[in-house]
């Protein structure tokens, strides 16, 4: 296993979840966004009606080429006290029954991509619904074919107040860590490519010298 990267109170780990969640202690909440095994982890570029960028171009990794199994998702479950889990529909074979949903709706309707998406939590609360335009995202310059948006993701967060470490072993580039960094939490991120793990790197440093310079 390689020594994480440390930037203030996140450490990232560049590796396969699998080897690493056995060498860490429990956390307080797990807020991850895993494969959904769909084939999308390549993207090709598209452009607005302006000729500015909409998505940028993303090689295809092969990282999307099937859902997490049930040996890692209960690992991933176990890994901390509280967890929300985005496409847990995908995932409804290896998780327990729950009441408290969460739901994107993303502003539109109809289109290839999904209306919304969906997260399973461990929490007793009743369903909540974020309506969130999915043009907050284009607006981010996303850098990952399955980023969710910052806002969203300090949404989740919302929801666990008194969980002060985060762990996403389904790190991607690094948005459930900036939502942390927001809110002046701990993290603990994961990544196996080292693509993303680079850009996480930078956007979480990123957001740790934002949250220096606001206080």
């Amino acid at each position: 296993m390689n020594t994480p990267v440390i930037i203030g109170n996140a450490t990232l780990y560049l590796g396969d979840c699998r080897e690493i969640l056995p060498t860490l202690p429990k956390v307080d909440a797990v807020i991850t966004d895993p494969p959904y095994g769909l084939g999308i982890d390549g993207q090709k570029e598209s452009m607005r009606r302006d000729g500015s960028q909409l998505r940028k171009h993303h090689e295809k990794l092969g990282w999307d080429g099937a859902i997490p199994d049930g040996e890692l998702m209960q690992a991933v479950l176990a890994a901390g006290t509280q967890q929300i889990v985005w496409g847990g529909n995908y995932f409804s074979d290896d998780l327990p029954s729950s009441r408290g949903w969460l739901v994107w709706f993303k502003g539109q309707t109809g289109l290839t991509m999904s209306d919304g998406e969906l997260a399973w939590t461990s929490l007793s609360i009743p369903l909540r619904v974020k309506n969130l335009h999915r043009t907050h995202l284009w607006q981010e310059s996303p850098e990952h074919p399955t980023q969710k948006p910052t806002e969203l993701m300090i949404w989740c967060l919302s929801f666990v107040p008194d969980a002060q470490t985060i762990l996403d072993p389904f790190m991607g580039s690094g948005t459930t860590g900036v939502a942390a960094m927001n809110l002046q939490r701990s993290f603990i991120g994961i990544e196996r490519e080292p693509k993303y793990f680079d850009i996480a790197c930078r956007r979480i440093d990123d957001a740790q010298r934002q949250g220096r310079l606001i206080a």
